[in-house]
């Protein structure tokens, strides 16, 4: 790699030598605009559109279209009065936690590589901040232009991101964000379900750029000699033409399938509330089974003391009878006799 920047991270009263390096690269395959009869590379030439003349960089400037065909230039002079820092220096301002910065604002990465003496205070910056938990936000001038940026700790080195200011993102402003847009409960639950059934850990060396293999193969064959045979492409459904829960179900199907999992029955998907319904049944499953083997205990014990109440009774009745004559032979004996 080659160093496009040098120069220090001013850690506190710490000054810490660096060589700034593109992170990052783009694999796309570039192509030059030719002559299609001879293949010949088009030259463009830096005319202006006034006089006419072929312009020489030395001679060209940066000019702002103020509108209504007029231009203000600016010359070298007028770059050099503005309140650019030129110390080459990546000023620490303060460090925050990680999730409180946007990804949106992510711009560009650099590897900071130790200049010279500056290996120890760049150990100790990388270990201190990777103990903290925690990104640097810093301030650098870069191409002419002052930057905001992360510093952060990456498999042992120092990355720089440049970020975007605030100003410079977007405020989406679409029609739909102001409709009143209802989602059905089936419809969020089967989402949420597609959802769990395509998660995964995220391994970047598992996903490749197809559509690049593809014009590789293409370039190549052209150098060969040898045809290019294109894959078919599936034709899809129209996104109108088909129903969100029916397509939902389906995307479903094929996650689970994709897994190697086995497909869920036909059975219609159970809606929240059904769900909910299911689950109190269940819950109150055992303890009616308990009330009904407590049921016929009962009347098994009621049954059990019928005979025995009646043996009672039949034996109260028996002595009541033995002692009916006894009662009445004494009765007689105490009635009082006529006299003459």
């Amino acid at each position: 790699m080659r160093a496009i920047w040098k120069g220090a991270v001013s850690f506190g009263l710490v000054s810490i030598g660096v060589k700034l390096y593109s992170a990052t690269e783009e694999k796309d395959i570039r192509f030059h605009q030719v002559h299609r009869d001879d293949g010949g590379r088009i030259r463009y030439k830096r005319t202006c559109s006034v006089c006419g003349e072929e312009v020489t960089y030395d001679d060209i400037a940066k000019g702002y279209d103020i509108g209504g065909g007029e231009m203000v230039i600016l010359t070298d002079e007028d770059f050099a009065e503005l309140p650019l820092t030129t110390s080459r220096a990546i000023d620490v301002l303060e460090f925050v936690p990680a999730e409180q910065v946007d990804p949106i604002l992510y711009n560009k990465a650099y590897f900071l590589e130790p200049e010279g003496s500056a290996t120890k205070p760049y150990v100790l910056l990388r270990n201190a901040l990777a103990d903290s938990e925690r990104v640097a936000i810093v301030k650098v001038a870069l191409r002419q232009r002052e930057q905001l940026a992360t510093l952060r700790v990456r498999e042992g080195v120092l990355l720089l991101n440049t970020m975007l200011w605030p100003d410079e993102v977007r405020t989406p402003d679409f029609g739909f964000l102001d409709e009143d847009l209802k989602v059905r409960p089936p419809e969020l639950a089967m989402a949420s379900s597609l959802i769990d059934s395509m998660a995964g850990e995220f391994q970047p060396d598992a996903f490749t750029d197809d559509y690049r293999a593809a014009l590789q193969e293409v370039i190549d064959a052209k150098i060969e000699g040898r045809e290019v045979v294109q894959p078919e492409e599936v034709e899809a459904a129209p996104a109108a033409a088909v129903d969100l829960m029916a397509a939902l179900k389906a995307s479903v199907e094929r996650a689970r399938a994709a897994r190697g999992e086995e497909p869920a029955r036909k059975a219609a998907e159970p809606t929240p509330i059904s769900a909910a319904r299911s689950a109190q049944k269940a819950a109150k499953a055992p303890a009616k089974k308990a009330a009904e083997k407590k049921a016929p205990a009962k009347k098994a014990g009621a049954k059990k003391a019928e005979p025995a109440k009646k043996a009672a009774a039949k034996k109260t009745a028996e002595k009541k009878a033995a002692k009916a004559p006894a009662k009445k032979a004494a009765e007689k004996k105490a009635a009082p006799r006529k006299t003459a």
